[in-house]
């Protein structure tokens, strides 16, 4: 009965089957241990060994102080877990009864009543295997035993040695199909879990089992939709009936019988269809398609539902006049992709629950992101995640679980991908938010010398350009492949083939510590990686730092930095910006102001330059642990000022300043600016035109006005457009160009829609008043409150925190102009008043942290 491989089943999300006889496991009393002991402890299914170990109080807070490093022991041993349940006599008395594991993490042995049922070697598959001579009415024993990932690298594929590692400090953890970043990242902690890490369950059925529908759809010229369904069966039969329901918000759309036996298509047609859209771009109306079979007595034989968008999707790589294109046309309309990139939302990502998912995934949409990354170092998330992003309206380009370093090619390797890849392709198929399968995540890139070797590439292409697109074609064939992330169509990784063609991670700014202003070299076709590092708030840190070791540089801190030269970078791109800091608390600050303007120069750069760049997707949207690393949202759910700001230059209708100069030092220190210029432009990407006004207006930091000027603007869909072009050395040479700031403003149906302030020097340089914002509190709710704050001069960057108060805020470091009111909308999870607010209620903005 040893298998390595499942046979073809739904996935854990996919819907019930009411003639499917079902006992959970995961709900059983389960215990574990290591092997080399002799006590057994509760465990928790799904979990796996780190937290259940923490659940019975024999290791520390993982997360805690530099706990990380004294935790290592845990991969070396093998771990097994048992449970005893009952099992009645109509469960036995259906035909076959299969044992269903959705996820094994990862070499296990499956053992029922004593006798071997299976051997598993890949995190990323779920199994099903007949069982039922094994189980007896009563009580019974399952036993899963656990085998050391780091014992199995030892001996997996013995012949392949990776020419080069990249995250794992022990190394050659891609031997292994399991989560790559367990083995530690450059933002990750090193925790090699194992466990049973999605639901476990008996599942019985008779005479025959409904086990897949592929559907897909076809849009006519006229509007029609037509649903094709095909079922699948464990056994041909020719009597079988099927039945397709569709329906909206529970109503009734359309329904068809037909012969289930012949293995084909069979379509519904939708005469008035709701179409799916990414975020800004329509609604995303979801329908629900039950499937149902029954043999020729009628019997049941399973209901599979599933909720689609309908809606077509291509990847449009035609020739243009710079090379050729990269863009997602969605329905016809071509997309900019606005978003980031996602890691697992938790170390240990066993029994992740939606709420898990949502918030940091509501934060995304709220900062008017159409698009979410799932980078291939991590897991094919759970189905809680992929509903979020099909309500969302978030397009998920999906990464295969390959990252950075070179993988076997080996026929043993292969066939366990493979089963891993159709697995998955069945499982996400049907999603409307699935946007591409990608390959791997930057093998060409960092592996560029490496793959010029003969036997190296035939192995990649193996893997990537035959087995992973073959899969896709035949288990999908709508969503579109891309071999790997970055991919331009050559190995050699040179920025000027992105400008021309693909798809580019450009990590000059930080890696390189190349200036900021070097974003704007470059005319990339789509860039789906870059970023800036700053530093968790203070409140976050204190969640992992010892009292007394809350020093950036020290253990705990460090510790939780994991790029080797993050804490130097930060300080860098920092001390080119802003003046030296009072307090850590400052420089923190600080960390998350840069990083905020790193990603909006990036950013608007990329907006402007559409069409011919059509996505900028961040790295990194989360976090998987409290850490010091390039997410926008910190582990505890705070956002970070980058979020703030993300909510402003992902924005529908953008006004953004392109300064062609810059300053940089020349000999002697001296400054040399060639700023003079200011060009300013609208970008707009929501589905309807509309007519707005731009508004612009130059001031002293005394807060004298010196110019002042507005036109109005067409704003087309998918349009950037150059409005007007400022001349401002007339008014530098006068007033002096730290004395300066520009402040502009874009108005929609007299609404201030889009809003940016641009300084001529860095802030460094900048006498900036000092002032404090007077703030203001008005309830509207018992838990939902209006602030408004003032100044009589300039503040930049006011940055407002609510100490032990758990809120979210419609804005927050935001520029605070003298005598014009802003107003923040500010949720609490509580109940609480507006007084007890304000006696909470802390601001800063730059001009405080200056020494």
């Amino acid at each position: 009965m040893n298998s390595n491989y499942p046979a073809p089943f739904n996935s854990p999300s996919s819907p019930l089957r009411s003639s499917i006889s079902t006992l959970p496991l995961a709900t059983a009393a389960w215990r574990f241990r290591a092997t080399s002991d002799k006590t057994w402890l509760a465990a928790t299914v799904p979990g796996c060994v780190h937290t259940d170990l923490l659940a019975a109080g024999k290791i520390p807070d993982p997360f805690f102080g530099t706990n990380e490093l004294s935790l290592q022991w845990i991969e070396e041993r093998d771990w097994e877990y048992r449970t005893i349940f009952t099992v009645d006599a109509a469960l036995l008395a259906e035909e076959v009864v299969e044992l269903v594991a959705d996820g094994l993490d990862t070499v296990a042995t499956v053992t029922l009543n004593g006798r071997e049922v299976a051997r598993t070697d890949n995190m990323f598959v779920g199994y099903r295997w007949a069982v039922k001579p094994l189980l007896r009415t009563g009580r019974n024993e399952l036993h899963i035993h656990f085998r050391s990932a780091m014992d199995y690298i030892r001996s997996a594929s013995p012949a392949f040695t990776p020419p080069k590692e990249f995250n794992d400090p022990v190394g050659r953890c891609v031997r292994i199909r399991k989560q790559q970043c367990q083995f530690g990242w450059d933002w990750g902690p090193r925790f090699v879990t194992a466990g049973i890490w999605r639901d476990i369950r008996l599942e019985g059925w008779t005479t025959n089992r409904l086990t897949d529908v592929r559907i897909t759809q076809d849009h006519a010229v006229d509007g029609t939709v037509t649903l094709a369904c095909a079922p699948v069966f464990t056994r041909a039969d020719e009597t079988i009936i099927c039945t397709a329901v569709v329906s909206l918000a529970g109503r009734e759309i359309a329904r068809m019988e037909f012969s289930g036996a012949d293995g084909g298509s069979h379509g519904l047609t939708i005469q008035h269809p709701c179409l799916w859209w990414p975020a800004g771009q329509g609604t995303q109306v979801l329908y629900d398609i039950s499937v149902t079979g029954r043999d020729a007595l009628g019997r049941e034989l399973g209901t599979i539902r599933q909720r689609v968008g309908l809606r077509t999707i291509v990847l449009d790589r035609s020739p243009d006049q710079w090379g050729e294109s990269f863009r997602f046309i969605v329905n016809g309309r071509p997309v900019f992709l606005k978003g980031a990139n996602w890691i697992p939302a938790h170390c240990f990502v066993a029994g992740l629950t939606r709420a898990d998912y949502e918030r940091d995934l509501r934060a995304a949409a709220s900062a008017h992101m159409n698009a979410i990354r799932v980078w291939g170092g991590g897991i094919y998330e759970s189905d809680h995640f992929y509903d979020l992003c099909d309500e969302l309206g978030l397009l998920v380009w999906q990464d295969f679980m390959f990252s950075c370093t070179l993988y076997p090619g080996d026929d043993a390797f292969l066939a366990t991908v493979r089963a891993e890849a159709e697995y998955q392709v069945k499982r996400l198929r049907h999603r409307a938010c699935l946007a591409l399968w990608c390959g791997n995540n930057e093998l060409v890139s960092l592996n560029e010398q490496s793959l010029h070797d003969s036997a190296a590439r035939l192995g990649y292409e193996a893997l990537f350009h035959q087995t992973l697109p073959e899969i896709t074609a035949q288990h999908d064939a709508v969503t579109p492949y891309w071999p790997s992330s970055p991919w331009r169509g050559v190995i050699e990784a040179a920025h000027a083939n992105g400008e021309k063609r693909g798809d580019t991670h450009y990590w000059d700014v930080w890696h390189a510590r190349h200036p900021v202003k070097d974003y704007e070299k470059w005319s990339f076709r789509l860039v789906s990686e870059f970023g800036m590092q700053s530093y968790s708030s203070p409140g976050t840190n204190a969640t992992f730092c010892p009292r007394g070791d809350i020093n950036i540089f020290g253990p705990a801190m460090e510790n939780h930095q994991k790029n080797r030269a993050g804490n130097q970078i930060i300080l860098d791109y920092v001390s080119r910006r802003y003046r030296l800091p009072k307090s850590q608390d400052d420089l923190i600050y600080l960390s998350q102001l840069n990083q905020a303007y790193c990603m909006q120069i990036g950013v608007e750069h990329y907006r402007r330059l559409m069409p011919r760049c059509m996505g900028a997707l961040y790295w990194q949207l989360n976090d998987c642990w409290p850490v010091a690393s390039w997410s926008s949202i910190e582990f505890t759910g705070q956002w970070k000022a980058l979020h703030y700001a993300a909510r402003r230059f992902f924005a529908p209708a953008l006004v953004s300043a392109h300064v062609p100069g810059d300053e940089k030092p020349k000999i002697g220190n001296y400054r040399d600016s060639t700023i003079g210029d200011v060009h300013l432009h609208t970008v707009y990407d929501a589905p309807a035109p509309a007519k707005g006004v731009l508004r612009w207006e130059l001031w002293r930091l005394n807060g004298r006005r010196v110019l002042a000027g507005r036109k109005s603007v067409h704003l087309g869909p998918g349009e950037s457009v150059r409005q007007a072009s400022l001349d401002l050395r007339p008014f530098m040479a006068k007033h002096g160009r730290d004395n300066l700031y520009l402040r502009l403003g874009l108005e929609v149906a007299r609404k201030t829609v889009s809003e940016q302030t641009v300084f001529l020097s860095p802030p460094r340089f900048l006498d900036l008043p000092r002032g404090t914002a007077r703030v203001t509190a008005r309830s509207l709710t018992a838990n939902e409150f209006e602030l408004t704050f003032r100044s009589p001069v300039l503040l930049h960057a006011v940055a407002f925190e609510l100490p032990g108060l758990v809120h979210t805020a419609t804005d927050n470091y935001f520029d605070l102009h003298p005598g014009i009111a802003k107003i923040i909308r500010l949720t609490l999870s509580h109940r609480i008043t507006a007084e007890k607010i304000l006696a909470r209620l802390r601001t800063r903005s730059l001009i405080d942290t200056f020494v």
